[in-house]
């Protein structure tokens, strides 16, 4: 059948343009392409979002670099992407960072004509402007089951398996530790007033949310390469320091890790923030393995063993502390994920030193994480 638009009931449709997920085991799904077709092939780590809203600020999360993000919940694109508006603290509104940082997306059904008052584009225009593929038809949901069952693993979108296949062994070339670090910014930012002191963050992948949640809290936050010396952070006269987060494997941090060491000695309020969390634990002597499938997304329950409470947290991770390695450290436990009981936070036994695993800068509804902003303002001294 030749290429032809229909209109339907109001929606405007194309012949679909057939593709392939290839992922590494040998599994094939078929789909359609949408976002930028133009891009494809495209090739990737292969995770799952078990979120059900949450699709912009997923994309836009560094953390995701080099990844294709399968999208578990059926449908989305229903309220489209909205504008990019700046607060008056001059951070970016409603996005994680200033692009999409996934490789290619996985979606069962993409709304083309989505419903709200925010929205300036669809998904699919989106991806499009910013040079983004996608497949979409496929069953998420089992693609989610073998991930679970077989782990994470490489795969690629194409037109063809051929194609996919030769993505795909081009792809581990391209990922070093460079590609990942890439999403650091190259400048130092502010941002806020300091009303309760002035924090350093270092940007190894950061998320907006974590500068707005401070900004909140009457700190001034300055932003900093990754590659951030401890004397320009003494220097500028930071009172505290913040983690972030970011992609790959938390070991390619060489950098951060020996400044994450020189505060742990020199007894700088810390809060590492999912990678954040692991630099630290590394940079004790701590160990990090690879989680079969990660954890990614907005209802993660873990346990602040402290106090007994549960919370609901959102995470994005593919990567835990080793809860053996840490008796060899300085660090105890303070979180501990209620589902497969993983370490989720940590606290140094005498210093100003604090790290979660998952995102307390993120309300995907609930917000009962936030607190951990609060436990850090106060370790400033403010």
């Amino acid at each position: 059948m030749s290429l032809r638009a229909l209109k339907i009931s109001g929606f405007q449709t194309e012949e679909p343009k057939r593709v392939v997920l290839l992922l590494e085991d040998g599994s094939v799904f078929l789909g359609e392409a949408f976002g930028s077709v133009s891009s494809l092939p495209v090739a990737g780590e292969v995770v799952f979002n078990t979120g059900m809203v949450g699709y912009v600020e997923a994309m836009t999360d560094p953390s995701y670099r080099g990844q294709l993000l399968c999208f578990t919940y059926p449908l989305i694109g229903n309220y489209g992407v909205p504008g990019k508006r700046y607060d008056n603290s001059g951070v970016l509104s409603g996005f994680e960072s200033e692009r999409i940082r996934v490789a290619g997306v996985i979606a069962h059904w993409v709304s083309d004509t989505p419903s709200h008052y925010e929205s300036e584009k669809t998904l699919g225009e989106w991806m499009r402007y910013e040079g983004v593929p996608g497949i979409m038809g496929i069953d998420t949901r089992e693609l989610t089951v073998h991930l679970r069952e077989r782990g994470v693993m490489l795969g690629a979108i194409a037109h063809t398996i051929g194609e996919a296949e030769s993505a795909m062994r081009d792809a581990p070339s391209k990922m070093t530790p460079d590609y990942y670090k890439a999403v650091s910014t190259h400048s130092v930012e502010h941002f806020g007033k300091r009303v309760k002191g002035r924090v350093g963050v270092v940007d190894c992948g950061l998320k907006l949310n974590i500068v707005r949640s401070l900004v909140r809290r009457g700190l001034e936050v300055v932003v900093y390469p990754y590659t951030v010396s401890f004397e320009q952070l003494v220097e500028d006269g930071v009172d505290g320091v913040v983690l972030s987060n970011g992609p790959g494997d938390p070991n390619i941090w060489t950098e951060t890790i020996e400044l994450t060491r020189t505060l742990i000695d020199e007894d700088i309020p810390t809060l590492g923030i999912c990678l954040g969390s692991q630099l630290l634990a590394l940079a004790e002597g701590a160990e990090t393995f690879k989680l079969k499938y990660g954890h990614r997304g907005q209802n993660k329950p873990v346990i602040d063993l402290s106090s007994g409470r549960s919370l609901v947290t959102s995470q994005n991770h593919g990567y835990a502390v080793s809860k053996e390695s840490l008796s060899e450290t300085s660090f105890e436990e303070w979180f501990v994920n209620a589902d497969d009981e993983t370490l989720e936070g940590v606290k140094h036994k005498s210093k100003r030193i604090l790290g979660v695993q998952f995102h307390p800068e993120a309300s995907p509804g609930p917000v009962d994480a936030g607190y951990v902003f609060d436990v850090f303002v106060r370790m400033l001294g403010r």
